[in-house]
């Protein structure tokens, strides 16, 4: 199979879990989304859905979709900054962009985690390990395992 081309429009998406795998079949970045204030989720989607369109590697957001590198290089990571009560956080959903999804006539934008943190801090490598397992995982299969869209709905409680 031809892989897709990488300007094309790509389509969001976010992981789930297998059931071999977990036994819950979480969807640990669409979980992550959800848990973060409401403003920083619209935020985060509104990135997702203009780099998306854009396509990634042609979008130009201001620190908003960022390249990982060194050990998550491959990765990607939709980011917003906001005030709260506690102060100042990061919020971050780390992606995958997929050209070699089964049966898909369009790329993927895939959400495999996410994880917020106080402002200038970071996060330990043993939490990108998690990233990477999680994105190992998600790669493992094809066709892939994806959060569908009554998943969605379940997880925001209008299920």
């Amino acid at each position: 199979m031809e892989p897709l081309s990488s300007d094309a429009t790509h389509e969001v998406v976010f992981f789930k879990r297998h059931r071999d795998d977990d036994i819950a079949e979480s969807s640990p970045g669409l979980e992550a989304l959800l848990g973060f204030p409401t403003n920083v989720r619209a935020r985060l989607l509104a990135t997702l859905a203009a780099v998306a369109k854009a396509p990634p590697k042609r979008f130009a957001g201001g620190g908003q979709w960022e390249a990982m590198h060194g050990d998550m290089t491959g990765y990607f990571e939709a980011r917003v900054t906001s005030k709260t009560p506690n102060g100042k956080w990061h919020y971050r959903l780390f992606c995958l962009l997929d050209y070699d999804a089964a049966g898909k006539t369009s790329p993927r934008l895939t959400v495999i985690d996410g994880a917020a943190k106080p402002y200038r801090t970071t996060l330990p490598d043993s939490r990108y390990a998690e990233v990477r397992e999680l994105g190992n995982e998600y790669l493992g299969r094809n066709p892939r395992s994806l959060a569908t869209e009554d998943d969605v709905r379940a997880a925001m409680g209008a299920g």
